[in-house]
């Protein structure tokens, strides 16, 4: 056995000195860092280089993301299952089910679609975990019309010259919550414009008559109650992006 090395008071001072000295040093720097943050210019009440940080995370997401990839399939949860209530945002105002269109907007294409009509779509569901940027997840069962398939029947989201326009922007009938999405996400065949969820009719909270289920972006990004559909090259206004959210928001 090796013997105990021992160590002199003046050994241990100079350690612990050095450790209290590092540790000063290294709290000061996290405080100066976060004082500079804070300081620095603001874009979308987000501080500038946290707003580049979210552009390096789309950044990144765009390089590593395909329509192919799909969120895992789940095993389904129990039938007529209340999905977890989060955000009433463009939820209040009164709603006439009668009254109810879907305003559309393509290019110079504007429709007006009653829910009857999108019900009367190609069906189609998928089991999946429904993430929220608060760190909790649950997974639903959902149903309704695939995006792409949506797009197909009345011929919108594309350009004069065949192409796809950049974003997809939506908002709630009062225009109270909105949100602006890149078109690669909405072109997944798990994107739908969803009226079930856990094989029941959708409730006012997860917001009925017709909402996005977007299983690649987190929860911000899943609109209730859309009230309008647009297509755009520039980005439009996104709801949580304008309060320091990442706006890309993929997983």
């Amino acid at each position: 056995m090796n013997p105990i090395k021992q160590i002199t008071k003046n050994k241990l001072r100079f350690r612990l000195v050095t450790s209290l000295t590092l540790g000063i040093i290294f709290f000061t720097a996290i405080f100066l860092f976060f004082s500079h943050v804070q300081s620095s210019e603001e874009v979308d009440d987000t501080p500038i280089l946290l707003r580049k940080n979210y552009g390096w995370n789309e950044r990144i997401g765009k390089l590593i993301y395909s329509v192919t990839h799909l969120a895992p399939t789940r095993p389904a949860p129990a039938k007529g299952k209340r999905p977890r209530f989060n955000g009433d945002v463009g939820l209040n105002s009164p709603l006439e089910i009668g009254n109810y269109r879907l305003t559309v907007e393509s290019a110079e294409k504007k429709l007006q679609l009653t829910i009857a009509e999108i019900e009367s779509l190609p069906r189609s569901s998928a089991i999946v975990d429904f993430k929220c940027v608060e760190g909790w997840s649950e997974v639903i069962e959902y149903a309704g019309v695939r995006f792409t398939d949506f797009m197909q029947k009345y011929n919108v989201g594309k350009k004069a010259d065949g192409s796809f326009f950049k974003y997809v922007g939506l908002e709630t009938p009062d225009e109270e919550y909105y949100v602006s999405i890149d078109m690669e996400s909405m072109l997944s065949p798990q994107t739908m414009l969803t009226y079930e969820m856990n094989q029941t009719a959708l409730s006012t909270a997860d917001g009925f008559p017709l909402r996005l289920i977007i299983p690649n972006k987190y929860g911000i990004k899943n609109i209730k109650r859309i009230g309008r559909i647009f297509f755009s090259d520039d980005r439009p206004p996104d709801y949580w992006a304008e309060r320091g959210y990442d706006w890309y928001s993929g997983l």
